[in-house]
């Protein structure tokens, strides 16, 4: 058992929910942040084995409301020892944004929505948490997706902004291990969560899990035991690494 100041972004449902409860289970405390689900952060706050967990809110577009979410967490953790990158958002899954069929407006509209949370606001939040972690070392763990490799035609601001994370990611790995902090990514690929149910129904969800030579997708659980090994003391030496975590759906060299 470990006793830890954990903040997880995003954390109120699906992966992020799945990793608050594998740290929980381990016997860290959690920071649950949440934008605007504030009864579902609650809710499984309250159900969490063991004492400490807290929740936290913050639109990860707003840098001050950032930085204020990071320092309220790590004031109510007691300090911070790992940080989960999860947080992000696809755009509209439902209204694609390839570059022909869609205005400009609405390409500027879209690129903003995706960037500012996906990039710009993980950056921030590993800006913040690192004035924390350098104070007694710690991990860093982002939550990146297939879709950095095998490109997103159809919502191509997504996966330029994964394919950020990942850069952002290894430069920070070299930048902080002289503090003590790891910083790994784990790449997902298509995930059973309440957001992706209506894609896994009928035909369209036969070929989204087709795609692994498994034929199914990935349980949110999977995913969370991958971060919490990369955040273990164990997993230093996996600093910098991406771990690709899509069942064989796509394989890069």
């Amino acid at each position: 058992m470990t006793d830890r100041a954990v903040l997880v972004t995003g954390s109120s449902r699906g992966i992020g929910r799945a990793v608050v409860e594998a740290f929980a289970a381990s016997g860290d405390r959690v920071a649950i942040h949440h934008r605007d689900s504030g009864d579902a952060a609650e809710k499984l706050r309250a159900g969490l084995p063991g004492s400490g967990h807290v929740v936290v809110r913050a639109d990860l577009t707003d840098p001050d409301a950032v930085r204020a979410m990071v320092d309220r967490a790590a004031e109510l953790l007691g300090g911070l020892d790992v940080l989960v990158n999860n947080a992000g958002t696809y755009g509209d899954r439902d209204v694609p944004h390839p570059i022909f069929g869609t205005s400009y407006d609405e390409w500027q509209q879209r690129w903003r929505q995706v960037l500012e949370t996906n990039l710009t606001g993980a950056g921030n939040v590993i800006w913040c948490a690192a004035q924390h972690l350098r104070e007694r070392g710690g991990r860093i763990v982002n939550v990146s997706s297939r879709g950095a490799f095998r490109g997103e035609p159809d919502q191509p601001a997504y996966g330029a902004s994964k394919a950020g994370l990942n850069a952002l990611g290894q430069s920070l790995a070299v930048a902080l291990a002289p503090y003590g902090i790891t910083v790994a990514t784990v790449a997902p690929g298509f995930v059973a969560t309440d957001m992706t149910t209506e894609h896994l129904r009928g035909e369209r969800g036969a070929a989204i899990r087709a795609q692994s030579p498994f034929d199914r997708v990935a349980r949110p659980e999977e995913i969370a035991a991958a971060v919490h090994w990369l955040a273990s003391p164990e997993a230093e030496w996996a600093s910098g690494t991406i771990v690709d975590l899509n069942g064989a759906s796509y394989l890069r060299s």
